[in-house]
């Protein structure tokens, strides 16, 4: 599909509406606004995607290397039919297919970057006047591709900052937390791309995942390398099919033939609330201690409805000592552990726990304050990050939004911009050229700056007429936003 197409109808003459003689648009990514308390920074991640997938790759293979009567023609074809009859043309189609290339530069601060909202994360601009009408076309494009995976990114970081605070309070095994975020979300997304884009942003902070084609995302788009480097990973599960499968009167065989025959050694998770998961917990397991004991492994014991906080840590108004008590204390009763230097009990090592529906970073916060106000680590238990989480999102969640600041008219510079009157703010748009600072550890932005100015700042080219400038790595970019993480003491 000719990838001009990509984009809203509207789009597609505005060319001739800009005023007569225009020969630039300079337009900026933003996010606008935060609708998720306490999160007042947005991580940027996405665009070296979006510019190698459909910048370059999508052009290349369905645009440029195709004969031009057929480009023009299937898009004049579309493009009348759509519209009607009408004055559009296919001359500035054509020109662009003779360039072969797209004319464009796009500025960026380094993905993984923690950003203010209300910052642009990057800037874009075209190169050659007689293409200023392709800057805003790339909007609609542009922003259905790149909101999601800055969304991803961002709420991960928020679960692991979660999961880093207690952690640093509770266990003996902080790193831990790098599996206890699992990405349980492929199958609820909205579609294969949005999966992937989600996926890696998720994999910025952890690297748990049953998205396993995010790896090979990684590696193709980031310059991952799963041969030398911990990308994402998982581990043999069950699901409810195999064991309904086993029968209900069965179940008991089942766990025995898994843990003994199937995987007699590393770990293996098993999802335990197919029928009652208290029994599993007080008969089938007690069956079972010695089979679990003597692995050379750990059995994951994986509820999958409920409450998932009164479940894991117990229900004090619960109608049985079982639910009073919660998961892990049961775990606890049965197979004990050790209490760490911190004071806090940890599982033996050959069980675990982990949950995987509805998960939502307060739920997320409400497990570990009730592990450890019960005493127990934070990392006794994994918890499985879905579509629950990372789909109930939009591009309204940090308010993003692609504007236009900047543009030349008879080689004059007018620095533009939109304030809504009926808006409450969020629509107000910066003015001008950009230019972005590193004040303080936090970035800062600066309008109506001159073109030397806006050289200067931390926005960097990472595109500039149809090649690839900068080419990021996925082990830099965890590394940044590493570096932004706040994993503060727990009062």
């Amino acid at each position: 599909m000719n990838p001009l197409l990509y984009t809203d109808g509207y789009k597609i003459d505005h060319r001739r509406q800009y005023p007569e003689n225009t020969t630039l648009v300079y337009s900026n990514w933003t996010p606008r606004k935060s609708r998720i308390e306490g999160i007042e920074e947005v991580v940027f991640f996405g665009l070296q995607y979006f510019i190698k997938k459909y910048i370059i790759e999508d052009f290349r293979d369905n645009f440029f290397n195709q004969p031009k009567e057929v480009i023009c023609g299937k898009y004049s074809k579309r493009i009348n039919n759509y519209l009607g009859e009408n004055a559009v043309g296919i001359a500035h189609i054509e020109a662009l297919h003779d360039l072969g290339f797209i004319p464009m530069v796009f500025k960026a601060l380094p993905e993984g970057s923690s950003v203010p909202v209300r910052v642009p994360m990057f800037t874009m601009y075209n190169t050659l006047p007689e293409f200023f009408w392709l800057t805003n076309y790339f909007e609609t494009l542009l922003s259905t591709t790149i909101w999601l995976p800055c969304n991803s990114a961002t709420i991960a970081k928020q679960y692991r900052n979660v999961l880093d605070r207690y952690a640093e309070e509770t266990s003996s095994i902080p790193e831990f937390v790098d599996w206890q975020g699992h990405d349980f979300s492929m199958r609820g997304m909205a579609g294969l791309e949005a999966a992937l884009t989600s996926a890696a942003g998720h994999l910025l902070s952890f690297t748990g995942t049953d998205t396993i084609p995010a790896v090979d995302f990684l590696e193709t788009y980031y310059n991952a390398n799963a041969e030398k480097e911990l990308v994402g990973g998982s581990v043999a599960a069950t699901e409810h099919s195999v064991m309904c499968m086993g029968t209900n009167m069965g179940e008991q065989e089942t766990f025995k033939r898994l843990i003994t025959e199937v995987y007699p050694n590393g770990i293996v998770s098993i999802v335990s609330d197919t029928w009652d998961l208290w029994k599993v917990l007080t008969e089938y397991l007690p069956n079972l201690k010695n089979e679990v004991l003597a692995r050379d492994g750990k059995v994951v014991i994986r509820p999958d409805s409920g409450d998932p906080v009164k479940i894991i840590c117990g229900n004090p108004n619960g109608k049985s000592v079982e639910e009073q008590k919660g998961v892990i204390e049961l775990l606890w009763d049965l197979f004990g552990g050790n209490v760490n230097d911190k004071g806090y009990m940890e599982l033996d090592s050959h069980i675990g726990a982990i949950y995987g529906d509805s998960i939502t970073i307060e739920r997320a916060k409400n497990i570990c304050e009730n592990l450890k106000k019960k005493g127990f680590a934070s990392t006794n238990v994994v918890l499985g990050i879905g579509s629950y989480t990372y789909q109930y999102n939009t591009r309204d969640t940090f308010g993003f939004a692609m504007k236009a600041t900047y543009g030349e008219v008879n080689g004059e510079g007018r620095e533009i911009y939109k304030d809504p009157v009926t808006d409450d703010g969020t629509k107000k748009s910066a003015k001008g050229l950009l230019n972005i600072k590193l004040e303080n550890g936090s970035y800062q932005l600066y309008d109506q700056v001159t073109w030397d100015e806006e050289k200067k700042g931390e926005l960097k080219e990472v595109f500039r007429d149809g090649k690839l400038l900068v080419d990021q790595k996925l082990s830099d970019i965890r590394q940044r936003l590493k570096e932004t993480a706040k994993p503060v003491s727990v009062a």
